[in-house]
């Protein structure tokens, strides 16, 4: 598939932007005064697909959605708060029964709904306030409350994360709908983040897996915060065909296009969001690496840089230390050319046939001080490259992750 060049149309409505999806969120009674409860619904039902952790220690509501999800789906029902994680056959059990109350209320079968929590691991889920959260939330489902809804996954997140898009497929309107969770225990291979997308679009299903999994590793896979890998996260897409538009499939290479386009536009806008969100981060950082012989090649040296402790605080800090950069590209394990490396601060070239270059230091700081900073490493080698994108590393994460359950 190819991204097209347009120009996105982002349109307002979120999660329930497309044809057929409603939702809404409340406060149950997990938390204090937050929302901690969200139930998202489409009146017809969904093909879907999913991007779950690599974390061995999968999390109930895990174990739970990767079955249901080969079928097909109408709701999603998440709470945060309590991640119902490493909670044993309980823990299964709690997940199990939010389906089957959402579904009872729904009048669908349980393995039609997708269960997701987020929060605290090692706790046990409070079901008598979930179950009658979930009756509470049901007539309360509309068009409008797709903002509440994004409020109710938030955990230490302190934006809403939320986003829609409109385009044509053969004279028909397509839409789709996202809102997602992240703020901390981000790493690659998926994050401490939940991302659900819906969509009307009309798509034949095994298209839609290989169009979703390439997406996913152009964006999701390309963030991190802090280099930890959650229990929890997972990334679902799901669609309704409600628009009506002539099937997408392998026939229809230039509709491919243009749907993979949008959809990849969501996702990098989301991850984008979840990277500025995150714990304590005062700046996004792209970590660009250029010309490199393979892609995998690119992504590890660019995740090695982004995950480099020394690298993150000594932007925090405003300092053009481009020697952590190097140190970070040389513990890669990748074998590269040095003396052909060029490494950049936005326009500011630092470092150049394994040799310093001068610079005015001054200049190099004030570009620093920016809210999003790009560190450019040319390898000079071949034709790949990538963009990994992260955030600064300050004393605001030490004190959230000090006295998280506190």
């Amino acid at each position: 598939m190819k991204i097209q060049k347009i120009k996105v149309k982002e349109i307002k409505g979120g999660i329930t932007a497309p044809e057929g999806f409603l939702a809404a969120g409340i406060n149950c009674g997990l938390r204090k005064s937050k929302l901690d409860l969200a139930l998202i619904y489409s009146i017809e039902k969904c093909i879907g697909v999913a991007a779950f952790t690599k974390n061995l220690f999968q999390a109930a509501p895990i174990i739970v959605s990767k079955k249901n999800i080969k079928n097909d789906i109408q709701a999603i029902v998440v709470n945060s708060g309590n991640a119902n994680a490493a909670t044993g056959k309980r823990g299964i059990a709690d997940a199990e029964k939010m389906c089957k109350i959402t579904a009872q209320y729904l009048n669908l079968k349980s393995n039609n709904v997708l269960v997701f929590s987020t929060g605290v691991i090692g706790e046990y889920l409070e079901m008598n306030k979930i179950s009658n959260g979930i009756k509470i939330l049901v007539p309360l489902l509309s068009k409008k409350e797709h903002s509440l809804a994004a409020q109710a996954i938030l955990t230490t997140d302190k934006i809403i994360k939320e986003i829609a898009v409109e385009f044509q497929i053969r004279n028909k309107k397509v839409k789709i709908g996202a809102m997602a969770k992240g703020s901390g225990m981000i790493a690659p291979n998926m994050a401490t983040m939940l991302a659900f997308i819906s969509s009307d679009v009309n798509i034949e299903k095994n298209l839609l897996k290989k169009l979703f999994k390439s997406a996913i590793e152009n964006s999701f896979n390309l963030i991190s915060v802090d280099g930890d890998m959650s229990t929890n996260d997972s990334v679902v897409f799901i669609t309704n065909k409600m628009a009506n538009n002539p099937e997408i499939n392998e026939k229809t290479p230039k509709y491919i296009d243009i749907f993979y386009t949008h959809l990849l536009y969501i996702m990098q806008k989301l991850s984008r969001l979840i990277v500025k969100d995150g714990e304590g981060v005062t700046k996004l950082i792209e970590v660009s690496v250029k010309n490199a012989k393979t892609q995998r090649k690119a992504i590890k040296i660019a995740r090695c840089v982004a995950n480099s402790l020394l690298v993150k605080t000594a932007i925090y800090g405003e300092d053009p230390n481009w020697g952590r950069v190097i140190a970070s590209i040389g513990a890669s394990g990748e074998k590269f050319i040095p003396e052909k490396v060029i490494i950049k601060f936005g326009n500011y070239i630092l470092f150049k046939n394994n040799t310093p270059i001068k610079f005015k230091e001054e200049k190099v700081k004030k570009y620093l001080k920016n809210d999003e900073i790009k560190i450019i490493i040319d390898l000079q080698e071949g034709k790949e490259s990538t963009t990994f994108i992260t955030g600064d590393l300050t004393e605001e994460y030490i004190r959230i992750n000090a006295k998280y359950r506190t």
